[in-house]
């Protein structure tokens, strides 16, 4: 990499999970409208063949006169050959395949839990981390082999989990977790200054937050805009629209039905914790004890939003491979569009071109000093000059401070389960989690040998046996 004229020129990104058909096409339509970072991205990924369509996909962009950017697309063999001298590491994989996904999310509802994502908390979520753990694992290993001063932003979940393994397998990387639930709550801040104030036409961008928790699980403690305080401007929008929710009736640019969201565990925890919930009402509600939200398919409807089935998933994949197809043919032509996401941003400032503020995921060394030390948590952070630091939000209180803890204690019990391939360490915190307070120990112990079971082709050299008697 140099830096020539405020741009960074010759950047080597390591794409980890570059076959995508999500996060890497949004990366590079993002990279292709950024004129001031220029260079290679390397492609690697377990299934070979998506990776080398991604390669002619990002390469189809080069030359077209909508293009900013000069990247060149190259797919890799090796993860080790993408991450040699790599300037950034970006990572966003699947961790095994939507089969075991099914049996994290639908398992668990044979004894009356329901999960609208289980990717990171309740019982999914913490199978979903078993597996993932050890191959962050392999990643941070060659990460510090390959290139130790990588810059390393990981997209994938469970958020917490896979940041805690790349700093516990390697302590001096510099990565992050990102996440882009804050900025949707942002969003929705600014539709409250519009409607209650009149104040129109403000980007997210513009309002200035405080926030804390763990990931999918954040709250905004200070919001504000141009010393404009937003809590009570929220608290009206709260009030107004508490009871009917705020959907999509009221904005067209709300997702389709498997992700939709009336706001309404959103605007209740705002009663609850006197906080602003920053996630959406899918990821919030799996914090919460089980009866409050995910009782019954019945009680999700009441609240307007919705249990993702990972059929959906199956069914989308599908419709990925056939546009990946167009797009590899030239069928189909790559629309540019920003993802709205700030890894571009995070990359510029981390090359010394522009300072950045936002939201991201680091191990707690204070940040917020009544959750765990060595936790992962989410705060602000300072972008700069080869350099992350995260911002001191002060302690959690209350309610919120109450409902996070024990997600911030259970990573522990996972990670402890990880380094030790002993999968009955992490027993504790299943059935401890706030999704499991209406299952019986035996019905727990069941339930876990069956995910287990499920998953354990990705737990070679594991200890599964300690309770299956």
């Amino acid at each position: 990499m140099r830096i020539e004229n405020g741009c960074a020129k010759e950047l080597k990104i390591a794409y980890i999970g570059g076959g995508s058909r999500g996060w890497a096409w949004g990366l590079m339509s993002d990279l292709a409208m950024e004129e001031s970072l220029s260079g290679k991205v390397y492609l690697f990924d377990i299934d070979q063949e998506a990776a080398d369509i991604n390669e002619v996909i990002g390469n189809r962009l080069r030359g077209r006169d909508d293009v900013k950017g000069d990247w060149e697309y190259i797919s890799c063999k090796t993860r080790k050959a993408a991450l040699e001298g790599a300037d950034i590491v970006v990572i966003s994989i699947l961790p095994a395949t939507f089969d075991e996904m099914e049996s994290d999310v639908h398992a668990p509802e044979k004894y009356g839990v329901y999960q609208p994502v289980g990717d990171t908390t309740g019982p999914g979520g913490l199978l979903r981390a078993l597996r993932t753990g050890p191959m962050f694992q392999v990643i941070a290993g060659d990460i510090k082999a390959c290139c130790p001063d990588a810059f390393v932003i990981n997209y994938t979940n469970p958020m917490a989990l896979c940041v805690r393994v790349l700093y516990d397998t390697f302590p001096g990387v510099k990565a992050v977790g990102c996440c882009h639930e804050v900025f949707h709550t942002q969003t929705l801040l600014c539709k409250a200054l519009a409607e209650f104030r009149g104040i129109e036409n403000v980007s997210r961008q513009e309002i200035h937050t405080t926030v804390q928790g763990v990931n999918h699980f954040t709250f905004i403690t200070v919001a504000s805009y141009r010393g404009i305080d937003l809590y009570p401007v929220y608290r009206r929008f709260v009030d107004k629209y508490y009871k009917k929710g705020y959907t999509k009736d009221n904005d067209d640019n709300w997702m389709n039905r498997f992700f939709n969201s009336e706001q309404r565990v959103k605007f209740d925890l705002f009663r609850r914790t006197g906080q602003i919930a920053a996630a959406g009402d899918r990821h919030l509600a799996e914090f919460n004890p089980a009866p409050r939200y995910l009782a019954s398919p019945e009680t999700v409807a009441s609240y307007g939003f919705t249990l993702t089935p990972v059929s959906w998933r199956k069914d989308n994949k599908r419709n990925l491979l056939e546009k990946s197809q167009r797009l590899y043919t030239g069928e189909e032509k790559f629309e540019l569009k920003p993802t709205g996401e700030e890894g571009v941003l995070m990359i510029k400032a981390f090359c010394g071109i522009k300072d950045l503020v936002s939201n991201v995921n680091l191990p707690n060394i204070g940040q917020i000093p009544n959750l765990p030390m060595g936790a992962v948590v989410e705060t602000n952070a300072v972008f700069s000059d080869h350099a992350v630091t995260p911002v001191m939000s002060g302690a959690m209180s209350g309610t919120a401070y109450a409902l996070t803890l024990p997600a911030a204690l259970a990573q522990g019990d996972i990670l402890d389960a990880v380094k030790h391939k002993n999968a009955s360490l992490t027993f504790r915190a299943f059935m401890g989690d706030a999704l499991m307070c209406g299952v019986t120990l035996n019905d727990g112990k069941a339930l876990y040998n069956t995910m287990l079971e499920n998953t354990k082709a990705y737990l070679q050299g594991w200890n599964l046996d300690l309770l299956l008697t």
